[in-house]
């Protein structure tokens, strides 16, 4: 009897030690307490400890770090090769065109980050349409002093609705697990998705409005010389004791300031900096090559949704290839990867602690326990509404385990549950991806580090932002979905 009742307890243990050791993480990061990496490693490996398998946390780090190796790798130099095409103009046109339809209103700006997110959405991928976004509208919310997490917030929706593509991981694993076809889980899913989809767009309007009330509308050249103005009024300012009035340094050519040069050169390059990627001039830019870097990567994306090889070697290859066509001289090609050396190392340094907190989630059991104990509360008469009860339990299932752990552990009993009371596996499968707007800012998604990382957006402040919104999204899919009769 006393070890049939230890059998029970322990079980209970580790579900509710799973529970806590995530909401641990959670507050933590959002009160900034502790910084994302190291709530990663040290919050997991206390909690392995308090399950009593501290003994075995090496074995359970390794697994988590060599199962998201490969991810590490394809981030590293995804980077690496975006960074490059960044830097040579590849993307300029896509951010002239934007900036022509957003004429610095910041809420054209808001909806143009969701449509330019849809957009790249399109490979399947969330890093490479993180960095592709961020990379264009980054530098037009510094220059008008924006929110950022509004674009990190934004851009992670769209993405999160984009990712039920058939290649893009979650409807090819509900159709694996389940025995499905693709298509059959998908096509009719369009409508809903649809919804979910105007509903970014329709928050980004909202979200637009909000910045626009905050800071007013310019134009990009009134923003800029806006912002030349008040550069001047320092200057003024500071070389005033010499003997200038307001006037004169007004009137006063750039770059001809006295005592004060100094810091306003400083400042200046401070700010192209950051502006870097609307400067026409940068020393970077290679034209003649533009549609040999296009086709390239047109050749590499293609390469990676036909798959024909794995993502991180197309990637490997890409960077190498781009680096050496671009900048065949080597001291330009340490400049490059110097440059961007910066996001490398702050994301694939993410993965790799995440790699600790799946690693003893997964190891200690913790996460199915979890999962288990979700699937057993559900109350017996909820059985003809299983496809409904999927889909809410995907919005925290999928936020805190991994796609695999969901639709490879969670959603089969969740579906033979429903099949009991005649709930077809299509509507079950249809349901599991209602979740994806608010999966795509879990902690467990190395592409999440890619957007905050390159926006300069702490995690705990875009995940303060963006869970309620995009728990709204999720909400507005499921709801489309049982409106037109898909689930």
């Amino acid at each position: 009897m006393g070890c049939s009742r230890a059998n029970v307890r322990y079980p209970l243990m580790l579900t509710l030690l799973g529970f806590a050791m995530i909401a641990t993480f959670l507050v933590l990061i959002m009160m900034k307490k502790m910084s994302p990496i190291a709530a990663l490693v040290l919050i997991p490996a206390l909690f392995c400890v308090f399950v009593g398998k501290g003994a075995e946390l090496g074995d359970y780090v390794i697994e988590g770090v060599t199962s998201l190796a490969p991810t590490a790798a394809m981030l590293m130099f995804a980077i690496v090769y975006f960074g490059v095409m960044i830097d040579v103009g590849l993307f300029d046109p896509i951010v002239r065109g934007i900036l022509k339809f957003c004429k610095a209103d910041p809420m054209r700006i808001v909806v143009g980050t969701a449509v330019l997110a849809a957009i790249v959405s399109l490979d399947g991928d969330g890093s490479t349409t993180f960095m592709i976004t961020v990379s264009a509208m980054y530098p037009l919310y510094k220059r008008l002093k924006m929110s950022l997490v509004v674009m990190t917030g934004v851009a992670a929706m769209a993405n999160g609705v984009m990712n039920t593509l058939p290649w893009g991981g979650p409807t090819a694993r509900a159709a694996t697990a389940l025995k499905l076809d693709a298509s059959d889980i998908f096509v009719p899913m369009i409508p809903a998705l649809a919804v979910g989809l105007l509903a970014v767009f329709v928050l980004s309007y909202f979200l637009g409005l909000r910045e626009r009330k905050r800071l007013g509308v310019l134009t990009l050249d009134e923003a800029l010389v806006k912002e030349k103005a008040e550069e001047k009024e320092t200057e003024t300012v500071l070389v005033g004791a010499a003997g200038s009035n307001g006037s004169g340094a007004a009137k006063s050519p750039a770059g001809t300031g006295g005592s004060g040069s100094g810091t306003d050169a400083e400042d200046g390059a401070e700010d192209d900096e950051r502006f870097q990627a609307l400067d026409p001039n940068r020393p970077t830019l290679r034209p003649r090559l533009y549609w040999f870097n296009a086709l390239m990567t047109v050749t590499l994306l293609t390469a990676m949704i036909m798959e024909w090889l794995p993502i991180p070697v197309l990637f490997l290859l890409g960077a190498a290839l781009a680096l050496t066509v671009n900048f065949p001289h080597i001291p330009d090609q340490k400049a490059r990867l110097a440059a961007h050396a910066d996001n490398v190392l702050n994301v694939s340094g993410m993965v790799f602690a995440a790699a600790v907190f799946t690693g003893v989630l997964q190891g200690t059991g913790m996460v199915d326990h979890m999962a288990k104990w979700m699937v057993d509360v559900i109350p017996e008469g909820m059985g003809p509404h299983m496809a409904l009860v999927t889909g809410v339990l995907s919005l925290p299932l999928t936020y805190f385990m991994s796609n695999d752990g969901f639709y490879f552990g969670v959603l089969p009993v969740l579906a033979e549950a429903g099949a009991a009371h005649g709930v077809t596996p299509l509507e079950m499968a249809r349901a599991s991806l209602v979740g994806q707007p608010l999966h795509m800012s879990s902690p467990l998604v190395p592409a999440v580090y890619v957007l905050v990382g390159m926006a300069k957006v702490e995690f705990g402040d875009h995940t303060k932002f963006v869970v309620k919104w995009a728990a709204l999204t999720c909400l507005v899919i499921l709801a489309a979905g049982m409106l037109f009769g898909i689930i």
